[in-house]
């Protein structure tokens, strides 16, 4: 599944553009559920408490991150878990792999994982032969039409229902031209049983693991991780090692945190205890480093580790609601992933720190109080120093430090443009100016507010 790799996210912002209904469609419907998220926080009196209790409980992780590690990995064993580390993206896929290899099976049957898609594991094993099913809907509705995820928490959120018929016609048999909601999700439900019953492995992604226990959570709104699990002779989680807490009771305070700022629920359906393997099956986690530990080491970019990975950036986000999830071409898109995707390439990922109007309202809403408008400020700079920055962008701003380092050349500068956009709108109101494909220029005022004041300071 192609995630756009050779564009940036302004061409692919614009291709979504050229579809206005459907943009101002996904624009409202994540802004309604950034209202549910508003209306269950405010539900919550201590709801700023338990974000900086989140927060700091985060912080505690990633300054010991090494010794809760260890710890999980020796109480995980003693509970009879296999555990597997893996360095990154590729030799996590081997790992997994070797397990499938082992038992000499050939399908599997999968949960939401973001992790195994920043690994693009299904492609992996699609290439050496064996077929992963996405159980979660949504993720297998873009599953069928080949496509990634467009969202971390609803991943066919770019995709309407009567898209949906289409796509199941073709690849579920349904009647053509269905799109009735409740009958989709029937068909749905009847091909994945089958998958259920007859996947001897099952894979799922991992929300929470306690250090102290050696256990981890996997929360689901529609039981399908603990369906695929408890039907299978093997389970694979496939882990972050930033996912880590170090207690079960402060497990209390991501679960009041997590729903809710995802989706608006008080609570995920299920959240899923997986501790030991039933007698008869095997349990394995892969903790996966991929990066993180770099990230780590960036004092400016560290909090972004803290991430529970609720989404709820993305549905506040203005340039995310009207860009869509495919424009940020890495596996987690929208604010987050900006700040998150430079950590993996500088190069390739370049353009995603630009993708904001640094608002603050990812910020303002993050369960767990990471700083991501100033980080991607900061990636910015990062970005131009390291010189990842396209040459033309370069050399305006360039430009723009001489014009606002100088006075006179500033007021000459202002005196020169307010002129032409007077005599020759033509020459700014045109398809050369990536302003004008949005918007209007506002109308030049007479004078500069430097020559008002200059006027009326006395009066």
């Amino acid at each position: 599944m192609s995630m756009n790799i050779g564009k940036d996210h302004a061409a692919l912002a614009d291709k979504f553009n050229q579809d206005e209904p459907r943009v101002n469609w996904h624009d409202e419907t994540l802004w309604f559920v950034r209202q549910k998220r508003d209306k269950a926080a405010f539900g919550i009196e201590k709801w700023e408490d338990l974000r900086e209790a989140a927060s700091q409980i985060k912080h505690n992780v990633l300054s010991k991150l090494d010794e809760y590690l260890v710890q999980f990995e020796t109480e995980a064993k003693k509970n009879g878990i296999t555990v597997h580390w893996a360095a990154d993206g590729e030799e996590h896929n081997r790992i997994v792999h070797s397990i499938f290899k082992k038992h000499g099976v050939n399908q599997a049957v999968k949960s939401k994982s973001m992790l195994t898609e920043e690994c693009h594991l299904n492609d992996y094993l699609a290439e050496h032969g064996v077929e992963v099913i996405d159980s979660d809907l949504g993720e297998r509705i873009v599953q069928l039409a080949g496509q990634p995820p467009s969202h971390i928490v609803l991943p066919a959120i770019h995709i309407k229902k009567e898209e949906v018929g289409d796509i199941f016609h073709r690849k579920l048999g349904t009647e053509k031209g269905e799109s009735n909601a409740q009958i989709l999700t029937e068909t749905a439900r009847q091909h994945l049983r089958e998958v259920f019953l007859s996947r001897k492995i099952a894979l799922t992604g991992v929300n929470f693991a306690v250090a102290e226990t050696g256990e981890f959570v996997v929360c689901t709104n529609e039981g399908n991780a603990d369906m695929g699990v408890h039907l299978a002779d093997v389970h694979i989680a496939c882990m972050g090692i930033e996912k880590l807490i170090p207690q079960r009771k402060h497990l209390g305070v991501f679960l009041r945190l997590l729903a809710r700022s995802a989706t608006g629920q008080p609570i995920t359906t299920y959240s899923s205890h997986f501790k030991k393997p039933r007698p008869g099956q095997e349990m394995h986690i892969v903790l996966v480093d991929n990066g993180r530990s770099t990230q780590l080491g960036r004092e400016d970019f560290r909090n972004s580790l803290k991430c529970i990975r609720c989404g709820a950036c993305m549905n506040t986000c203005p340039v995310y609601r009207r860009s869509g999830g495919h424009s940020y071409h890495h596996a987690v898109p929208g604010p987050i992933g900006s700040i998150l995707a430079p950590n993996f390439d500088m190069r390739k990922n370049a353009d995603l720190p630009f993708a904001s109007t640094l608002c603050g309202s990812c910020s303002n809403v993050c369960p767990v109080k990471i700083d991501i408008h100033d980080q991607l400020y900061k990636w910015r700079q990062v970005l131009v120093k390291e010189g990842y920055v396209d040459k033309k962008k370069a050399v305006a701003m360039q430009a723009m430090n001489l014009v606002l380092s100088s006075p006179a050349l500033f007021k000459a500068s202002g005196k020169a443009g307010r002129f032409m956009m007077r005599l020759a709108p033509f020459a700014v109101n045109n398809k050369l100016n990536p302003w004008y494909k949005s918007r209007e220029m506002m109308e030049a005022p007479k004078e500069s507010f430097g020559e008002w004041y200059q006027k009326n300071r006395k009066k």
